[in-house]
């Protein structure tokens, strides 16, 4: 982990590799904490993609203010208890979570 843990926003990425009969309710954990996120001042943005390829495939980026706001900020506010308690059993499932900055970007897409 870098030692500046102020440095401006980063992106988290969480991919996971869940079987067919745990993805209805991992898409629909993400969707009862994703108030959590959306309530915590850290957190600027979030999205769950699945894979076209491989349906079991999944990426969540999470959009922080800073490293420091996701550690010091959001892991140790209450309600990251109850975010921790909906995705803790999936777990298993998870490939890599890592923060990532940003070196360089041109946007070519906008979503909605």
């Amino acid at each position: 982990m870098p030692s500046d843990l102020t440095a401006p926003a980063i992106v988290e990425y969480v991919r996971y590799d869940l079987p067919a009969g745990r993805r209805a309710a991992f898409e629909a954990a993400y969707a009862r904490v994703g108030g959590i996120l959306a309530a915590s001042p850290h957190c600027l943005g979030w999205e769950l993609r699945r894979s076209v390829e491989e349906p079991g495939h999944y990426v969540v980026r999470i959009e922080w203010d800073s490293l420091a706001g996701h550690v010091r900020g959001f892991r140790e506010s209450a309600p990251f208890r109850a975010f921790f308690g909906e995705l803790s059993v999936f777990a298993e499932f998870r490939q890599e979570m890592e923060h990532f900055e940003l070196v360089r970007n041109q946007l070519s897409i906008t979503e909605n």
